[in-house]
């Protein structure tokens, strides 16, 4: 049997605040297995555009198409197949990370290769998993997003400038969780190219305003 297919199609999508266009006419076939960046200086619509292809914030033209495993998959599905980081996306803060892991993964499905007695380790906060989160560093919170967004079983990542807080130590290890999600399609927003080093494609927002 022939390998089955998982993409996102756009077609003509365009976002507008107001009169102003964000991004117009914008389209494009992302595929697994593949990395892109979508780059901009800060304020260009960068992070905009992540909201509408993960159905959180709906276009004022065109349309977003998800294909997973062959089969069209409708919007309002769609958060069951996501994954997000981004610097504004908070934790609950009353929750140990214990906790917080628990939580999460009775909501979604954790990647096969791993299981949740070892995520405290391979986030390397083994020594913090019975504090709460709201007493955690900023580089610990970030760390504790990435870990979220790349350990659950997800076709479609996206990560918003995902150095956030990280100092090289923990870039590393971000770098070094990258192969779990080897087979989604992973969208990276930033402005710094070490940020996106490892994408196949470099989308500019720039492109597509009007």
């Amino acid at each position: 049997m022939a390998n089955q297919q998982t993409y996102l199609q756009t077609e003509k999508l365009g976002k507008r605040f107001n009169r102003e266009w964000i991004f117009r006419d914008f389209t494009y076939q992302f595929i697994a297995g593949n990395g892109y960046a979508i780059t901009g200086p800060n304020g260009s619509g960068k992070s905009t555009l992540m909201q509408v292809l993960w159905g959180q914030v709906p276009s004022s033209a065109g349309v977003v198409n998800y294909t997973i495993q062959d089969r069209l998959e409708p919007v309002e599905n769609i958060y069951q197949h996501v994954s997000i980081a981004t610097p504004y996306l908070d934790l609950i803060e009353e929750f140990t990370l214990l906790e917080l892991l628990d939580f999460h993964f009775k909501m979604r499905k954790l990647r096969p290769a791993l299981s949740l007695n070892e995520l405290p380790a391979i986030l390397e906060l083994e020594h913090a998993k019975d504090k709460l989160i709201g007493n955690y560093s900023s580089g610990m919170r970030q760390r504790v997003k990435l870990g979220l967004a790349l350990f659950t079983d997800a076709s479609f990542v996206f990560l918003d400038e995902p150095f956030t807080n990280l100092d090289e130590k923990a870039i590393q290890w971000y770098k070094n969780q990258l192969h779990f999600i080897s087979n989604a399609i992973v969208f990276i927003a930033s402005n710094d190219p070490r940020e996106y080093e490892n994408c196949h494609q470099i989308i500019k927002i720039s492109d597509f305003k009007i």
